[in-house]
């Protein structure tokens, strides 16, 4: 099935269940039903039409998963509202907290031409405003990177923000005001008994609950530094 021949609902559900896989969560139509903010009935609905396409496959415990096509199609929608995002950041300015929204609503509208046009003009190894990659990334390959989730720091290690969920504009806004952003460095000070965090950021000294600090990935300084050396010595 081309991609052109897909509605706007359909490529909602595709996207949304290749960022949960990539997240390790099991999807369920429970979830998509809370996610996309519609009754239960509605996304009974929408799953039938996507395994019908031949886009989905729902297993006898009710998780769906992506077929192939239908992963194909996922990864193009998520490469082109990576770009979006990018643009409404790099080109026009936009804050790195608002993009995900505003390109939520344009990746429906962007032709394969403008798109071919933005991918020439930005590329895709760049991360987008929230510090994430182009392909949608488990856990474990973050963490094959060197990374590491905030509410797995270590005290009195200093950290870079290397990348923050982007799906919740609330924790987006935030976190801004906490001065935890992508590029930010911050420090782990204390962790507290009711499993807060007492943690340094560019705004001053901050508390995180784990709700917060499970959706923001990191990376060591001893890491940063030492590709920093490589790259000097390349």
């Amino acid at each position: 099935m081309h991609l052109q021949m897909i509605t706007v609902s359909k490529e909602d559900y595709l996207k949304s269940i290749l960022e949960a896989e990539s997240e390790g969560e099991t999807v369920i139509s429970a979830r998509l039903a809370e996610w996309h903010k519609v009754s239960p009935p509605a996304v009974t609905m929408a799953l039938r039409r996507l395994k019908k396409d031949g886009l989905v496959r729902i297993a006898n415990g009710g998780e769906v998963r992506l077929t192939a096509t239908g992963r194909k199609i996922a990864r193009k929608l998520t490469l082109r509202h990576h770009l979006i995002e990018r643009m409404l950041a790099e080109i026009f300015g936009m804050e790195w907290w608002k993009v995900h929204d505003e390109a939520e609503r344009l990746e429906h509208a962007v032709s394969p031409d403008f798109e071919a046009q933005l991918l020439a003009k930005l590329g895709r190894a760049r991360p987008c405003p929230h510090g994430n990659l182009s392909e949608v990334e488990s856990p474990a390959s973050r963490r094959r990177r060197g990374l590491v989730l905030l509410s797995d720091a270590e005290l009195d290690n200093s950290y870079t923000v290397s990348g923050i969920y982007e799906r919740d504009r609330q924790l987006l806004e935030f976190l801004e005001h906490r001065g935890i952003r992508p590029g930010a460095r911050l420090r782990l000070l204390e962790r507290n008994y009711d499993q807060t965090l007492t943690l340094s950021t560019p705004s001053g000294k901050v508390a995180l609950g784990p709700a917060a600090s499970q959706r923001v990935w990191l990376s060591p300084a001893a890491v940063a530094k030492h590709r920093s050396r490589s790259s000097n010595n390349s």
